[in-house]
């Protein structure tokens, strides 16, 4: 195991033994949310708050809503300069997969019609949400965009990790709803499951023998890496 050099700042570094499955967990997390977020939108049922934006400005500029997730994820990426946030490789792989998959999802998977087949659609789209969520945070590469700005306002200002999260995401959600985004109950049932499906499946894709080390991104405040959730 290798460690960084200088004092201050010293950390180990995870054993290159594991690169392959990380990058795999990471590629297969973002993959899958991206079609999480596909799903959710063809059930027609409601998004969670940042879809709720992207879907809003959508429809009032032309693009697409992947091609306005990845725009948007760019744009917030820039929100970190002040903040002090340094972007990983899952960083900068969150702002491109998750657009550019979801728009394929979109393409590919039809309208899901009748309210039989849309409930159990919002239904296995959040459980896969949950599940991309562990795989890509266990793979440890790094926040999406939207984590790192949460968790760099709570650095900078002080305020509890619970209470900045909660801010942004009823700003945001508010903000889409006013543009036109789709609010429904797939919004309250993302917001109610997720933090309970992302702990359950991290434990699941948890690396055994991956040198533990604390995560940035927590969820409702919990202080441990299981706890983290995305956000995104």
């Amino acid at each position: 195991m290798s460690v960084t050099e200088g004092s201050g700042s010293r950390r180990a570094l995870p054993p290159r033994r594991f690169l392959p499955r990380r990058l795999l967990q990471l590629y297969a997390g973002l993959v899958f949310y991206g079609v999480s977020m596909g799903l959710m939108l063809r059930a027609e049922l409601g998004l969670e708050p940042w879809s709720v934006l992207n879907q809003g400005i959508s429809r009032h500029t032309g693009l697409s809503i992947g091609t306005v997730t990845i725009v948007s994820g760019a744009l917030i990426l820039l929100l970190w300069i002040p903040l002090r946030q340094r972007p990983g490789l899952g960083t900068v792989s969150n702002v491109v997969i998750l657009g550019l998959v979801m728009d394929g999802t979109l393409a590919l998977v039809p309208e899901a019609g009748p309210l039989g087949v849309r409930v159990p659609l919002l239904a296995f789209a959040i459980v896969l949400n949950g599940a991309a969520t562990g795989l890509y945070i266990s793979a440890r590469f790094g926040p999406g965009p939207r984590d790192g700005l949460m968790t760099g306002l709570h650095r900078r200002t002080g305020r509890p990790l619970r209470l900045v999260r909660t801010d942004i995401e009823v700003t945001v959600l508010a903000a889409g709803f006013l543009l036109g985004g789709s609010v429904g109950v797939g919004t309250v049932g993302y917001a109610l499951a997720i933090g309970p499906l992302a702990q359950f499946f991290l434990r699941r894709f948890v690396i055994e023998g991956l040198p533990e080390r604390p995560s940035p991104v927590m969820a409702r405040g919990g202080r441990q890496p299981e706890h983290a959730i995305l956000p995104e």
